[in-house]
C-alpha cells in the first residue's frame, strides 16, 4: 500500500520481465485502534506496475482508499531508474503525491508532494527468486498552499522473495525512513515499513490461476495522524486481509 514495494526491482522474478497486479486490501487497523485510527479506511485497491528496458526500469503504484460510503483518498508514487554500468548501481528519479478527505466528507486536504532522486543499487540472486534495492536519496517537498518547501532526505530498502515448491510463497516489502516537517515547525524522522506475504494458488492448482491470498502489515512511527488529539501514540501496526491479481 504506501510505498510498497513497494520500489525498484520488488516484482522481479525469474519467470517474468515485467509485472503488474492489483491488490485488495481489508484494514483492520480501525479495529486494533479504535480510538487512534477510528476513521481509517476499511479497504485499500492497488495497482503495480513495474516494467525493466534498457535504460533501467520503471515502476509505480496507485492506492486508491476507500470508505463503506465511496473513495477516501488516492496517493501516487512514480519512479524511474536509470542503469550505471552493469554493476547493479542506478540513479533513481521518484514523485510522490496524493489527497485525502475526512469520514464525513466535510474536509478535503492535499498531501505535500515530493520528488526525490539518489543512487540505488539493485541486485538479486542466480535464479532472481530474491532481488533487493537499496536507495540513498535526497528528498525534496514542493510548496503547497499552507506548507513550505523543505529539502529531506529519504533511505529506502526493497525486497522480494519467492520460495517454496513452484514458488509458492512470496514475501517482500520496503522500509523507508525520512526526515519530516510537523505542523509545530519542528522536524522529525518518520519510519514507514510495508512487508507483505503471499500464497500463490498457481503453486497448487492444475489450471493457470494468477490469484493470491495473503496479508499486509504496515509498520510505522510519527506517520499516522490520530483521531485522537490526546494521544500521544506513534508507533502502529495495522494488519491486512488481502487479495492479489497478477497479470
Amino acid at each position: 500500500m504506501k510505498k510498497i514495494l513497494f520500489l525498484a526491482l520488488l516484482f522481479l522474478t525469474a519467470l517474468s520481465t515485467k509485472a503488474q497486479n492489483i491488490q485488495l486490501h481489508y484494514d483492520l487497523g480501525a479495529n486494533l485502534y479504535p480510538t487512534e485510527e477510528a476513521t481509517r479506511q476499511a479497504v485499500t485497491v492497488t495497482f503495480e506496475h513495474f516494467r525493466p528496458d534498457r535504460l533501467g526500469n520503471i515502476f509505480y503504484f496507485i492506492d486508491l482508499d476507500f470508505y463503506a460510503k465511496g473513495i477516501k483518498g488516492v496517493y501516487l508514487e512514480f519512479s524511474r531508474e536509470f542503469n550505471i554500468g552493469k554493476k547493479g548501481f542506478a540513479v533513481h528519479g521518484e514523485y510522490n503525491g496524493g489527497c485525502t478527505t475526512g469520514k464525513d466528507a466535510t474536509w478535503a486536504s492535499q498531501f505535500q508532494h515530493a520528488v526525490l532522486i539518489g543512487p540505488a543499487y539493485n541486485g538479486h540472486n542466480a535464479d532472481y527468486s530474491f532481488t533487493w534495492s537499496v536507495q540513498a536519496l535526497y528528498k525534496h517537498y514542493i510548496k503547497g498552499n499552507t506548507s513550505k518547501a523543505y529539502p529531506s532526505f529519504q533511505l529506502t530498502g526493497v525486497w522480494g522473495w519467492n520460495f517454496g515448491r513452484q514458488q509458492m510463497f512470496t514475501f517482500s516489502g520496503y522500509i523507508d525512513l525520512w526526515r519530516n516537517h510537523t505542523a509545530s515547525d519542528t522536524y522529525n524522522l518518520i519510519l514507514l515499513s510495508e512487508s507483505q506475504f503471499w500464497f500463490n494458488l498457481n503453486s497448487v492448482t492444475k489450471h493457470k490461476t494468477n490469484l493470491s491470498v495473503g496479508t499486509e502489515a504496515e509498520i510505522s512511527n510519527n506517520f499516522i495522524f490520530t483521531d485522537d488529539a490526546t494521544s500521544t501514540k506513534t508507533f502502529f501496526v495495522n494488519p491486512t486481509l488481502a487479495l492479489k491479481w497478477a497479470f
